[in-house]
């Protein structure tokens, strides 16, 4: 018998993170590579060490072997302990035979017999894909001050992205009132951040009334949480006001990365107080040619630059060979620009070439109407884009561009 915890996480990281088109296409959501030498998952989890929570069960479906792969033992993230740690929960492990992870209340639903393990009083639900440093154990002591069933983070965010997320109202006392599920004309603009606490033994009798029932999608936020409101338990919001980012599109995930060049405004990385742990193999010293020129630039251990670099974000093994261009564009592990390219406002995925002169993503036009029709051009892993190949703005490709070749 696992020895008793007052306060378990459970990590949900099986999203397909379908908006993110071909950079999911190999591997899930949490996985995805940010800010030069992590990838999304490492917050959550160093949240979690950082916070005092050392039981961390992570719920895995779409695409899982990167992900498990990269997580393995929990080393990096001191989560390799005999008595908790991390665990990795994949559909197969599932009670009543069931297989796929309907929901995300029933991810969690099929996991009780893990949770009940480690008899805890208090269970913490985080998304595996949100970029943002959080201290959850004053969530926890909030939680636990106000006597609350259920505690959900939220922020405020600007009103006109406030369509985009399921919003809390409240009362002087922060408890929730009313909930809107993504409404087109928004009347609060105080967001859900899809981290929640949950006193045990309440969640786990509401999990199994909602498997129960077969009109439910079995998600938290439509389902679960609108049934504890709707019963008149204790749910309150906590109010986070530090960075926090969804990453959940090419744009969000472009900002987030270029973001980091404005530290002081945004996330900080370099917080000692506050380490974000991350697993990455032994890499050699980036090097820097004497003909290089390099302006605002996140340049990673492995890299070889020798060309321009403006206002980017190079991870490991990048290289920038003489006369190339790397301008507003986050450049993934291992991928080749060569000489006279010009990757600019770009992603490129893992191992990704791009042959000589060859032009990748377009400037944003100084035009209302035709800034509307730009966006992030975004390259898929191990794909290459031929010589003198011109690839224009706000375009997915998953398929090698022939030489000269113009989209």
């Amino acid at each position: 018998m696992a020895r008793k915890q007052e306060c378990i996480a459970m990590l949900l990281a099986g999203g397909q993170g379908s908006r993110l088109g071909i950079l999911t296409k190999k591997i899930a959501k949490p996985a995805v590579p940010y800010g030069g030498k992590y990838r999304i998952i490492d917050f959550p989890l160093s949240n979690c060490v950082n916070s005092g929570i050392y039981t961390v069960g992570v719920l895995t479906q779409y695409q899982p072997l990167a992900l498990n792969d990269y997580i393995g033992s929990g080393q990096p993230w001191d989560l390799d302990r005999a008595d908790g740690g991390v665990h990795i929960l994949s559909p197969y492990q599932a009670i009543a035979g069931m297989q796929w992870y309907k929901g995300t209340a029933n991810a969690i639903y099929q996991n009780i017999n893990f949770i009940d393990r480690y008899d805890p009083d208090y269970v913490a639900v985080l998304s595996g894909d949100h970029i943002y440093k959080m201290d959850y154990s004053k969530m926890l002591a909030a939680h636990k001050e106000r006597g609350a069933d259920c505690t959900i983070a939220m922020m405020e965010v600007p009103w006109d992205e406030a369509s985009r997320f399921g919003l809390m109202f409240t009362d002087d006392e922060g408890r929730i009132t009313a909930f809107e599920e993504k409404p087109k004309n928004p009347k609060t603009n105080q967001a859900s951040m899809g981290v929640y606490i949950f006193t045990w033994k309440k969640l786990r009798q509401y999990l199994i009334d909602d498997e129960a029932n077969p009109d439910s999608s079995n998600d938290f936020g439509k389902d679960v949480i609108p049934a504890m409101h709707n019963a008149g338990e204790k749910l309150y919001a906590y109010r986070f006001d530090g960075y926090w980012k969804d990453v959940g599109t090419i744009g969000s995930l472009w900002d987030a990365n270029l973001e980091l060049l404005n530290p002081g405004a945004n996330i900080d990385l370099n917080d000692r107080s506050w380490r974000i742990y991350s697993r990455n193999d032994a890499r050699p010293p980036h090097y820097i040619s004497p003909d290089a020129d390099i302006q605002s630039a996140i340049i990673s251990a492995g890299c070889y630059v020798a060309g321009e670099v403006d206002y980017s974000v190079l991870f490991s093994n990048v290289t920038v060979e003489p006369g190339a261009k790397v301008q507003y564009s986050v450049i993934m592990p291992g991928a080749v620009i060569k000489s006279g390219a010009v990757v600019q406002y770009s992603m490129l995925a893992e191992n990704t070439v791009v042959e000589s002169g060859a032009v990748v993503g377009e400037e944003p036009p100084s035009g209302t109407e035709e800034a509307s029709k730009w966006g992030i051009t975004t390259i898929g892993e191990g794909l290459t884009v031929g010589k003198n190949a011109v690839i224009g703005a706000d375009l997915m490709i998953d398929h090698d561009i022939e030489e000269g070749e113009v989209l």
